[in-house]
């Protein structure tokens, strides 16, 4: 078996992950089409996804990003600062009637050993967890993510999100974050994103709970995700649950959301959406570090 590989490509001096997501995709086709009135076109995902790595990725301990709109034009483009660590995303979506993401599993042309010549240092994969779905199934594709990584010499990252059941069960779906832990948490992941319990809307001591028992749950390193956060809650969610073992954060929309639709995308992106990155970095500074 590999060893595993060293972490402190994806995390600040500190020890801290301050690692930012642009690897969204038709997610973030609707976000920018809430704002104009045209179709939203691929050039306009791949033009902001370069803006905002150009802006961003200086602050960022490592970056995120996807096949379809971000990697090679990424790359081409020579947008990532030096010392940001490269993670691929290794996912493609699935969408259904009512999900923009419905289901995900392992994008085939995104082969590890090539991207780790690019530069990538990790991969990622999300994995939707749904209380009627199949734990086998999505066990077994967690460990060929694993085993994929461990055979490139790259960093894994899973990325669990709970979703509703098909077949209209009742529900709780911050429930299902744990119920993601407990079943995916201890799979050989290198690091685990989870989001975060209640999305930090509860009551402090209930969402601190809830993190320190994502941190027993979970094996590996693990950090919060920003989806389903006000912007303006995040640092403080990104703080507690740090405070309970987390170790800093792998966010998109916290930081840049806002910035789409703006007069001056680029202006948004090299004002608003730095300074919202580096409070998130002083703040994993001062929780993990």
């Amino acid at each position: 078996m590999a060893s595993t590989p060293d972490l402190s490509a994806l995390q600040r001096p500190s020890g801290a992950f301050a690692m930012l997501a642009i690897d969204q995709r038709e997610s973030m086709r609707a976000m920018f089409a809430d704002t104009q009135a045209e179709p939203v076109s691929d050039r306009q995902l791949v033009d902001f996804k370069l803006e905002a790595l150009r802006h961003l990725t200086p602050h960022a301990s490592a970056v995120l990003i996807d096949r379809p709109f971000g990697w090679q034009p990424a790359l081409e483009a020579g947008v990532v600062a030096q010392g940001c660590g490269l993670i691929a995303a290794a996912d493609e979506f699935h969408a259904s009637a009512d999900e923009i993401v419905a289901d995900a599993g392992l994008d085939d042309l995104v082969v590890p050993e090539a991207v780790k010549a690019q530069g990538a240092q990790a991969l990622k994969l999300l994995v939707v967890w749904r209380p009627d779905g199949n734990p086998e199934k999505r066990i077994a594709l967690v460990d060929e993510f694993v085993a994929r990584c461990r055979r490139a010499g790259l960093i894994s990252l899973i990325e669990p999100v709970s979703r509703k059941p098909l077949d209209g069960r009742p529900h709780d779906l911050h429930n299902g974050i744990l119920a993601a832990a407990r079943e995916l948490g201890n799979r050989g992941q290198d690091i685990y994103k989870a989001e975060v319990p209640l999305h930090a809307a509860g009551d402090e001591a209930e969402v601190r709970r809830r993190c320190a028992e994502l941190t027993e749950a979970i094996a590996s390193p693990w950090v919060v995700l920003s989806s389903g956060v006000a912007p303006d809650r995040f640092p403080t969610a990104v703080e507690w649950a740090c405070r309970e073992g987390a170790q800093g954060f792998l966010a998109g929309r916290a930081v840049w959301k806002e910035t789409i639709g703006a007069p001056d995308m680029a202006e948004a992106l090299r004002t608003t959406a730095v300074d919202r990155l580096k409070r998130l970095c002083e703040t994993v500074d001062r929780a993990v570090g």
